[in-house]
């Protein structure tokens, strides 16, 4: 009998029944602690005093003004941050050029940057005090503890999602369609659209759906440029700490149910995507 690496016969690899159920309940007893125990109390609290007075809570003007500010600094900053991740992709994706490598460290910077510092080298630039503080005043604008502040701050924490999740799709799937289709005749718009985007769909929708979970839920970088102002600048996220430290517990969780469920859904949806593309490289 010849030996495995003769033969090309694979062996199976041996595995402790005993190991691997000590693994996964590890892995379980750590998901439960971290995740699945706090958002089943999250519930639990909120619906604690009853249906009625949870969407009660939910009505409360404070709570509306949040939950707006918070969809519309989303509406915003996710199609900027997607054009963006899109145009970043496509230039570097089958390009090598001076200085490729810092322009891609530079995207990855906001995941390896506090949010608190993020925000705060905002208010240095953008602040009354700050850098082009002098010329904002000029020109009568205002961003921070304003709402353009906090699309800054929701921007700059959210910027390389896209470009991350694209970028490995255009270099695994090469140029070779590309160049066939620009040889036919097809101009640069119709290859994008027919050839390139076709190509990229997934990791552009997956990195969308991304973009869109950090932007609701951030809070380091918004809580340091927006200054907090209830009924202002003070979104979602900013509010369940508010509320909780106020003492208005119900409201507190009330809101914190809704961004639970944006949670959910937006594993919903990755996970859907997934499945539709099981060639998918996962970030």
């Amino acid at each position: 009998m010849k030996p495995d690496g003769i033969s090309g016969v694979k062996p199976e690899p041996s595995t402790n029944p005993w190991l691997s159920g000590l693994l996964i309940g590890i892995v379980g007893l750590y998901i439960a602690l971290l995740l699945g125990i706090p958002v089943v109390n999250i519930f639990y609290q909120a619906f604690r005093e009853g249906i009625p007075a949870f969407l009660q809570h939910l009505t409360e003007r404070e709570l509306l003004s949040a939950l707006r500010l918070t969809v519309l600094t989303a509406l915003v900053v996710v199609p900027l941050n997607t054009l963006f991740g899109l145009c970043a992709a496509l230039a570097l994706a089958h390009r090598r050029f001076p200085g490729r490598a810092l322009l891609l460290s530079l995207i990855d910077l906001p995941f390896s940057i506090s949010p608190v510092v993020a925000g705060l080298m905002l208010v240095l630039l953008f602040g009354r005090q700050g850098w082009l503080g002098s010329l904002l005043q000029a020109w009568k604008l205002r961003v921070v503890f304003a709402f353009p502040g906090i699309v800054l701050a929701t921007a700059f924490i959210t910027l390389p999602f896209v470009a991350r999740e694209v970028l490995p799709v255009l270099e695994e799937a090469g140029t070779e369609e590309e160049e066939a289709a620009k040889t036919l005749g097809a101009n640069s718009w119709q290859i994008f659209w027919r050839i390139t985007l076709p190509n990229i769909r997934w990791g552009l929708l997956y990195g969308v759906i991304l973009t869109n979970a950090r932007a609701m839920g951030e809070f380091g970088a918004v809580a340091v440029v927006s200054g907090n102002i209830i009924g202002r600048t003070q979104t979602l996220p900013l509010f369940v700490e508010d509320a909780y430290r106020s003492y208005a517990t119900g409201s507190a969780y009330a809101a914190a149910v809704v961004l639970s469920l944006l949670a959910v859904v937006t594993l919903v949806a990755k996970e859907l995507l997934e499945r539709g593309s099981p060639s998918r490289r996962i970030f």
